[in-house]
């Protein structure tokens, strides 16, 4: 695993070195410093790198890991609840009442630890010895564009930059041949590419997009890693003319933030040609290996490229990873307002692939480097929405869970209300989340910072507390 790793660090970069050397030549305020480079954490950290596996739309917690009893005790009774979507819905301060609605999958205990999981993730529910659970979420924003742009930006409204872009701002990349950032089948909806956006943070540190949503994972590539028209020789002669001639701008151009980017994007697109083909190119896969992806089985094929993908990245040295379960359409893929058992269809899509890399991640020794992050934006109401067949969003409480990288394996933290309606005890606000995870990788959220506009800024804003329970 670490000479592979070694291997792909120093793939290209002797025609590489050379355009670094025309550029040293050429200016003097240190141009040729790769702004990607790794840098050490604040303290000790636990973790090297992030893989998030995101559910977008919201699955429902009470379906999926929050077992709630008293769901299936008092299933069709009428009760009043009071929410912010209520209020939002009914324009209203006063409870309405709604229909309980119970799970619609029969949850059972797993592992030593004896976590619930529902039937929906049978096989991540086999690992549960390996997850930690964080069952009193909250987030802001009730509507998908706003949620998911606090989930990955730390802000609903404003134009910030995403965890990822903080985190590879802060550290770095571990292969100066990759980007310290890339998205795996991002959804172009709810925010869009401001989820994996660098706002005012220097360009260099924004997500690099593999594939989209609703498009094959077996076709996602990066563009023009292969240029028809010139051999290699010809494509290094006109590359370092090219970075000569942008080096002589920046000299003349001191502190020109968005022409350094260019140039250290052309720098990287260029050590990318001889690494990143390597990485993408699953073909040398051994078929048991593919098989534990659930890859060439028809519901499980798409995501489990995803996740095949996001495991070659971490091993290739890439700091943040992000997978989307996703699609571009209106109601994103997890969002079931009146059709609840539609969730079975996204689960069967997932779960294989999620415990697959899972497992792959612990064979080669990355998991206990690796934070795995899974979750969605909010979680879904304990009530039938409208007294019918599904959930509406509910961001006051719900489930995620945390794997690999130093937190507490077989955990689970916090709680909701009996319904699962309300977070109760030992409540964990997004901000915090984030929080912990940026300790997790040796940063400190309060010292991560930028300042724009007169001001310092940081990924969770005035707020956020690292969750030390869940340690390990």
């Amino acid at each position: 695993m670490r000479s592979r790793r070694d291997a792909l660090r120093t793939i290209g970069c002797g025609f590489g070195s050379l355009a670094l050397a025309a550029m040293a030549n050429a200016a003097q305020e240190g141009s040729a410093r790769n702004p990607l480079a790794a840098k050490k954490p604040a303290f000790k950290a636990k973790a090297k790198r992030v893989i998030f596996i995101f559910m977008q739309g919201g699955p429902s917690h009470v379906d999926t890991f929050d077992y709630k009893p008293a769901l299936i005790a008092r299933d069709g009774e009428m009760r009043e609840f009071l929410d912010s979507r209520t209020i939002a819905n009914s324009g209203s301060k006063a409870a309405t009442p709604q229909r309980i609605l119970k799970p619609l999958w029969n949850f059972r205990r797993h592992g030593q630890c004896g976590r619930w999981a529902s039937d929906l993730f049978p096989e991540t529910a086999k690992l549960a010895d390996s997850l930690c659970f964080i069952k009193s979420m909250q987030t802001e924003g009730i509507a998908h564009g706003p949620a998911t742009l606090f989930l990955h930006c730390g802000a609903t409204n404003f134009i910030r930059p995403s965890m990822g872009s903080w985190i590879t701002y802060g550290l770095g990349t571990e292969n100066d041949n990759m980007p310290g950032f890339v998205t795996i089948s991002p959804s172009s909806g709810n925010g869009g590419p401001r989820n994996y956006g660098t706002a005012f943070l220097p360009p260099v540190y924004q997500g690099t997009a593999l594939g989209k949503a609703g498009s094959p994972a077996a076709e996602a590539t990066f563009n023009n890693l292969r240029n028809p028209a010139l051999d290699r020789a010809g494509q290094r002669r006109q590359f370092e003319l090219m970075q000569s001639m942008n080096a002589e701008q920046l000299r003349r151009r001191p502190g020109d933030n968005e022409l350094e980017a260019v140039i250290n994007s052309y720098e990287l697109a260029w050590r990318m040609q001889g690494a990143a083909p390597s990485v993408i190119d699953t073909s040398n896969e051994p078929p048991s290996t593919l098989a534990m992806y659930g890859i060439g089985e028809k519901e499980t094929d798409n995501f489990g490229r995803q996740c095949l993908l996001a495991r070659r990245m971490a091993e290739a040295g890439v700091r943040y990873i992000q997978v989307t379960y996703g699609d571009n359409t209106a109601n994103p893929a997890w969002d079931q307002h009146s059709n609840l058992p539609k969730h079975e269809q996204h689960a069967r899509a997932v779960d294989k692939p999620i415990a697959g890399l899972m497992r792959d991640l612990t064979q080669r020794g990355l998991l206990e480097d690796t934070i795995v992050w899974w979750g969605g934006e909010f979680g879904r109401t304990p009530y039938a929405e409208k007294n019918g067949t599904g959930r509406d969003h509910n961001a006051n409480g719900f489930t995620v869970w945390l794997a690999g990288g130093g937190v507490k394996p077989g955990f689970s933290y916090g709680e909701t209300d009996e319904f699962g309606h309300f977070a109760v005890q030992d409540k964990v606000h997004m901000h915090d989340l984030h929080a912990t995870i940026l300790h997790l990788l040796g940063l400190d959220h309060e010292s991560l910072t930028y300042r724009h506009d007169g001001r310092n800024f940081r990924l969770t804003d005035v707020h956020g507390q690292v969750v030390k329970e869940i340690l390990a």
